[in-house]
């Protein structure tokens, strides 16, 4: 199972009771522990932040997850992916073609993408991963228009074997019908963030425990 953890340090904020000053920092602290947890990887995505801002951000980010298999993107900002030293970019459906990219970056460089239909995943050209959706109703794009499961499948199978992603409404509940729509994992905000007071960290870490063990659950029943 992939596992991506995608950025939203406002929300995250606003869900644990701290003021924007503390942002980054609870942020780097999601991060280390999804890292420490076994994440794949982190989608640094934090479009109010200049560029300057959102370098010295993901600088701090790699350096916090160095040592571990994590691997840190940059949403979309492929010269702030550059300038931080990210392992990789993560673009928007409508961004710059995948081979284009991969045209000017060093081998290793990871490029995903996101889709929202069977069509644009079958274009994707050499992306390493993409991520679809939205799959289900999310706070973070409430007036976006859903997937479902079934759109989910019919993207797994135009995506011909890259590992497909599935993002939007996923909660631990829905994580097995992630594993049977054939996708290879899941990129979520939401499912990373705590409530109820719960600490950032421990939270985090069972997270990431408690969602891979519902995946693969689901393979081995299969």
């Amino acid at each position: 199972m992939m596992l991506c953890l995608v950025t939203d340090r406002r929300r995250l904020g606003a869900a644990i009771g701290i003021e924007a000053g503390a942002w980054d920092d609870a942020l780097r602290a999601q991060a280390r522990a999804a890292a420490q947890a076994g994440v794949d990887l982190l989608q640094v995505r934090e479009p109010d932040l200049d560029a300057a801002a959102l370098v010295d951000l993901v600088k701090a980010i790699v350096n916090d997850v160095k040592g571990t298999a994590t691997r840190v993107l940059v949403n979309d900002r492929l010269d702030v992916a550059w300038a931080a030293g990210a392992a990789g970019v993560h673009l928007k459906e409508r961004s710059f073609a995948v081979d284009r990219v991969r045209r000017t970056t060093a081998p290793g460089f990871w490029i995903g993408r996101s889709v929202h239909s069977a069509a644009t995943a079958g274009s994707a050209g050499t992306a390493d991963y993409l991520i679809a959706g939205t799959v289900s109703p999310t706070v973070s794009k409430p007036s976006a228009v859903c997937l479902g499961w079934e759109g989910l499948s019919t993207v797994v199978k135009a995506a011909a074997g890259r590992p497909v992603l599935a993002i939007g409404g996923i909660d631990l509940l829905s994580i097995p019908l992630v594993a049977v729509s054939g996708a290879a994992g899941v990129a979520a905000i939401g499912a990373f963030i705590p409530f109820g007071g719960e600490p950032l960290a421990e939270f985090v870490q069972k997270r990431v425990i408690d969602m891979r063990l519902g995946f693969d659950s689901e393979h081995s029943v299969s």
